[in-house]
């Protein structure tokens, strides 16, 4: 399973790791991941997402995964929330 954030597209980023004597050896930092179910009112149903804990709390602040994905740009989004997004705006307009 890829460490990929399906909402934000958070990914792992490398670094070092520096000790007391300047000593610099290389590490990854992985994205704090959470598999979570959030609930679409517009699609009437729920959806099993792999999201870190920063898209978690993005999603609450505004009010749910509906009007986080339509507020949000496409740029920003992973293909799997831009899927998803498509799937909302569908349902909205019928």
């Amino acid at each position: 399973m890829s460490k990929r954030c399906q909402i934000t597209g958070k990914t792992v980023m490398s670094g070092n790791n520096v000790s007391h004597a300047n000593n610099r050896t290389r590490r990854k930092f992985l994205p704090n991941l959470q598999v979570t179910t959030m609930q679409s009112e517009i699609l009437g149903r729920s959806v099993k997402l792999r999201v870190s804990t920063s898209a978690i709390r993005s999603v609450e602040k505004h009010g749910g995964i509906d009007p986080y994905l339509i507020q949000a740009r496409n740029s920003e989004l992973a293909d799997e929330a831009r899927a998803l997004k498509s799937e909302i705006i569908a349902a909205q307009k019928s």
